[in-house]
């Protein structure tokens, strides 16, 4: 969430917002040289680490990096958990990701939002574009200009996950957002049809 709306986010807390970052799970599978369960704390950390510098809240799912099982008991389960939080907007994966654990998070969240009769707004984001993210034709832009070092900050928090290799990428992707809507940098997003609010900063 830090790539693709860690901007926004800093906006957010900025104007006294309260603002979650809701991780599918702990990334178990993502440091090759350890355990699951010692990789599992270490990238925890490092994703309150980054939400303590967007000054969020950090939330986890108990699913397993890469294993998303997507049915019936895990919509339930993870609506609950998002519901929880009373959220007025939320902020999610584009479906259309080479990321397994992306599109998995966008379908919880999609059917979520279903389950509560729409009842916050719903915002589809990006990440390192032509990697990930593909065929995304932004609908709403934010300003993250003043917010950008805050947010490469947050995203060098996880260490452990190359940002130095990573962040290129999304610099190039929020610049080159910037020259589509007017602002130095900025962060897109696709509002879902039905959405009639525009609850963006």
């Amino acid at each position: 969430p830090e790539y693709g709306c860690g901007g926004t986010a800093a906006r957010y807390t900025a104007s006294g917002h309260s603002v979650v970052l809701l991780y599918l799970n702990r990334g178990q599978k993502g440091c090759p040289s350890q355990s699951p369960s010692d990789c599992g704390a270490l990238r925890t950390t490092e994703a309150e680490k980054a939400c303590r510098i967007l000054k969020a809240q950090p939330r986890f799912s108990v699913f397993m990096d890469g294993d998303a099982d997507v049915n019936g008991t895990t919509y339930d389960q993870f609506r609950k958990l998002l519901t929880a939080e009373r959220p007025d907007v939320v902020f999610t994966h584009w479906p259309i990701d080479n990321h397994r654990d992306h599109r998995a998070m966008s379908m919880l969240v999609y059917d979520a939002w279903t389950s509560a009769r729409h009842d916050f707004a719903l915002y589809y984001y990006e990440v390192s574009d032509g990697e990930d993210t593909e065929m995304f034709a932004p609908t709403d832009y934010v300003d993250i200009t003043a917010v950008a070092d805050q947010k490469k900050a947050a995203c060098f928090a996880h260490a452990s996950q190359s940002p130095e290799k990573f962040y290129t990428l999304q610099q190039q992707v929020a610049e080159f957002r910037g020259i589509e809507s007017g602002w130095k940098q900025a962060e897109a997003f696709i509002r879902v049809s039905k959405e009639k609010r525009n609850v963006l900063p």
